[in-house]
């Protein structure tokens, strides 16, 4: 490839970059940024970003809004859901998530693990009148202050040297004081998971939130692919009944999906 070629190719991959950027950060402001706090947070100049944004209207992808604020456009938000309904594992847990929330009277989701996170793939809040979460679709939680990931983290890992690579520490910054900040105290949780079959979040991650989650299979492998949780205002559904209730969302979720995945250790 010429000099040339290889500069404009080179340029095109940066401009991609950039407008990327944009998107990215035009998601995490709802009521929408202006572009100078634009240009501001992504260390860009003005003119870099705005031609950026000009990509995106002209795809459906960004909208101008009143007094020069910029916010996802709706096109973005149509392709994304469109997406999400069409992806079989919503499907198939869209149908679990509603008969736990009416069952329970709570949240529930499906997540699954990236990295040292995980992330919410559905969700179903509880009916009118019960208190809702602020969690969404697409949102993501450190896996260790989560019953979801403990109970994906258990399936993969039994030493603390491997949580020490995933995670690249030995230490945690507390969410809540109930947060797990050690690897050894979270290797000893991952054990007492695999022992009891779901993971456990007791106001780790949100004060006065619980949660019990339990490794599902979606794609017929019999392999957990997820977790489907029930998360629970603590004066309103302590853990302990939490706890309790085990069983009879085992058995709500087996009705829909079959057979759930055993939570074991893996070979070493």
């Amino acid at each position: 490839m010429r000099g040339s070629q290889r500069s404009d190719v080179e340029e095109r991959l940066v401009g991609a970059d950039r407008v990327i950027a944009v998107l990215t950060e035009l998601a995490d402001h709802p009521l929408g940024v202006t572009l100078d706090e634009l240009a501001s947070t992504l260390k860009s100049s003005k003119s870099t970003v705005h031609r950026a944004l000009a990509t995106l209207r002209r795809a459906g992808l960004a909208d101008l809004m009143g007094r020069g604020v910029y916010v996802l456009g709706d096109e973005y938000i149509r392709l994304a859901l469109r997406n999400l309904g069409g992806r079989p594992e919503t499907a198939r847990v869209q149908p679990v998530l509603e008969a736990l929330a009416a069952r329970f009277g709570e949240t529930a989701h499906y997540a699954v693990l990236s990295g040292t996170d995980i992330v919410y793939r559905a969700k179903m809040d509880p009916p009118q009148g019960a208190v809702r979460l602020t969690s969404v679709i697409g949102g993501r939680n450190p896996a260790h202050r989560t019953a979801v990931g403990k109970a994906l983290l258990s399936t993969l890992v039994t030493q603390e040297s491997q949580l020490v690579q995933r995670f690249g520490t030995s230490s945690f910054e507390p969410r809540t004081p109930y947060t797990i900040t050690s690897t050894g105290a979270l290797l000893a949780e991952l054990e007492a998971t695999r022992s009891r079959g779901f993971g456990v979040d007791d106001q780790e991650n949100e004060v006065g939130i619980n949660c019990v989650a339990i490794p599902v299979s979606v794609d017929g492998s019999g392999a957990a692919t997820g977790a489907i949780s029930i998360s629970a205002v603590a004066f309103r559904c302590p853990l302990d009944r939490l706890v309790a209730a085990v069983p009879t969302i085992r058995a709500i979720i087996e009705e829909h999906l079959g057979p759930l995945p055993a939570i074991e250790a893996p070979a070493i």
